[in-house]
């Protein structure tokens, strides 16, 4: 399905997928994954180099699942790196509000942007011709890469195969995610495009089944902000039961209150208290299979 210039190390989670391009002795990747699995990143990315360079790694998105292995790999080959124009600032001061570090309670590790990437801007990478586009929704400044020729995108968390990334300005911003993921995805629909690269998961030719799907999840969220705020809080706290493996159960709504991003999407979408909450949320994980009860401890299936 690929080109043969482009290999896709498909991650599970914590981590984004990382996208090698090569062209010649030279390779650009797309997207580092999450911090602690950052020398498992380094050493994926070298065995697939195979003695190539590797010259630049770009950002889709700043979230900290795709910006996480940034410094590692600077520090391991030396690339320059490139985030979107919008982020440039928040990543130069390191800003942990502004990459929802803090409010989601995630790592990252401080790493030097060499460049802006600009939506219109063209690049040369695996011997195509890809241009960036806007994407904003789950990040109000992500971009997205078109190879118009090659009828393929790299979507990051714009689109997936069963969905998109979290809303994160209607869940804890300043609003106007939904409208600018609905923007998004009509114009992907737009696009040529037979083959796409997601940000999660395998790469997928099922183009229309993906947009069919991701509208309809948008239109779900758009009948309901509660449906946006229960989807947010079950992913983003699965993502730190991951990272963790487990968590006691009887500080399960300690913890909740003293996450901005959980405090906030109840506050605005559910008005339940701290021990409803975490009732619910325990059953929600328990009966999706991620979690399981062990004694007093909640743990990731």
């Amino acid at each position: 399905m690929l080109p043969s210039g482009i290999q896709v190390l498909e991650r599970g989670w914590l981590s984004a997928n990382n996208i090698l391009l090569f062209d010649g002795d030279q390779a650009t990747l797309i997207d580092s994954g999450y911090v602690t699995h950052a020398a498992q990143t380094v050493a994926l990315v070298r065995a697939a180099l195979g003695g190539r360079r590797l010259g630049c790694l770009l950002n889709t998105h700043s979230h900290s699942d795709h910006i996480g292995g940034n410094a590692a790999l600077q520090r391991a080959f030396g690339c320059r790196i490139g985030v979107p124009d919008g982020i440039v600032a928040a990543v130069e001061s390191w800003d942990e509000e502004a990459l929802l570090l803090k409010p989601a309670a995630q790592q990252g590790e401080a790493f030097r942007p060499d460049h802006a990437l600009a939506a219109g801007d063209r690049l040369v990478m695996g011997g195509l011709e890809w241009q960036a586009l806007p994407a904003p929704g789950h990040d109000m400044d992500a971009l997205v890469f078109h190879a118009a020729d090659a009828r393929g995108l790299i979507s990051g968390d714009a689109l997936w195969r069963d969905g998109f990334g979290i809303l994160f300005a209607e869940v804890i911003g300043s609003g106007g995610g939904l409208e600018a993921a609905r923007a998004t995805l009509e114009a992907i629909a737009r696009l040529p495009v037979d083959w796409v690269i997601p940000g999660h998961g395998a790469p997928f030719v099922e183009v229309d089944e993906a947009l069919a799907t991701a509208f309809a999840r948008l239109r779900y969220f758009e009948e309901d902000g509660a449906r946006m705020a229960r989807n947010a809080i079950r992913a983003c706290f699965t993502f730190m039961l991951l990272e963790r493996r487990e968590i006691a159960l009887d500080s399960l709504p300690e913890y909740l209150a003293s996450v901005p991003l959980y405090c906030e999407a109840n506050r605005r979408f559910l008005g339940l208290s701290p021990d409803a909450l975490a009732g619910w949320l325990i059953g929600e994980l328990i009966r999706a299979g991620v979690a399981r009860r062990d004694g007093d401890r909640l743990c990731a299936t």
